[in-house]
């Protein structure tokens, strides 16, 4: 029961430090992002043991770049394109990884490579999809915030009731193929729910969108998973009492971000 309400407070906490950042201010918001991609660096860093500190020089400066430098180019589209390719390579690539059972030694620099674009451009990807508008669009980024969310809920509520199938054992063996459709069937209830609520997207983006987010989100899930496994360890960290690490709770909204950025870039482009 203690532990019951550990998990709790500390959630309600993140919760609320996620929500009043994306609706106080731009600055608060793209400050905790910048934190957030700082701390998750760091677990990440020790998880595969990489060494040097040279990975959060070379984020502050991609971040400075595409955060605070390119929103004045106005040829920005192509850095934006080839950033967003380079990210959506490696976590392609980390996404086959979960099918390999050969244990592949990486060198520090793919390492690095590795931690920058799959840790640090998915933060910097997310804190970029408010952006994608015209406007910094607050409902956009809470509303992904809220299908995450609902999505790793009723997947879990899903599963300890009804889960028997297991999903994919050799890396998360709790996860099940039950909890895994209950949390798809929610997020798109939610979506549903927040078209009616919002008007940053019509109610097909919103589904799409969601069904991208779930889908990438599981998968970037299932990718930390794995490189806790081959590290032996339970946790990323233990700065969220009950929780664990900062990357245990963002690893899907990491993993998510870019796909969800592409897939904004789509709807801008065809509507």
């Amino acid at each position: 029961m203690k532990e019951l309400a550990k998990r709790a407070i500390t959630g309600i906490l993140y919760v609320f430090l996620l929500l009043s950042a994306a609706i106080l201010h731009t600055d608060a918001f793209d400050f905790l992002f910048l934190a957030f991609g700082l701390i998750c660096l760091y677990e990440f860093k020790k998880i595969i043991k990489l060494s040097g500190y040279h990975i959060f020089i070379a984020f502050l400066a991609l971040w400075w770049v595409f955060i605070y430098i390119l929103p004045d180019v106005s040829e920005k589209q192509p850095l934006i394109y080839l950033l967003l390719l380079v990210c959506l390579s490696v976590n392609s690539y980390l996404f086959t990884r979960l099918y390999s059972k050969e244990k592949r030694k990486f060198s520090n620099l793919n390492k690095f490579f590795i931690s920058l674009f799959y840790i640090g451009g998915g933060c910097i990807f997310l804190t970029m999809i408010p952006y994608s508008k015209d406007h910094f669009a607050k409902s956009l980024i809470i509303g992904i915030f809220i299908l995450i969310w609902v999505n790793d809920s009723f997947a879990y509520l899903v599963g300890k009731s009804i889960g028997k199938n297991k999903l994919f054992p050799s890396v998360s063996p709790k996860k099940t193929i039950e909890g895994f459709a209950g949390g798809v069937i929610f997020a798109l209830a939610g979506a549903y729910l927040l078209n009616r609520y919002t008007s940053e997207l019509t109610l097909t983006e919103w589904l799409v969108l969601a069904l991208v987010i779930v889908l990438t989100g599981n998968v970037g899930d299932l990718v930390e998973s794995k490189f806790k496994r081959t590290a032996g360890v339970k946790d990323s960290g233990a700065i969220l009492p009950g929780h664990g690490g900062l990357l245990d709770r963002l690893d899907s909204l990491l993993f998510a971000a870019p796909f969800a950025y592409l897939t904004l870039l789509i709807f801008n482009y065809v509507s």
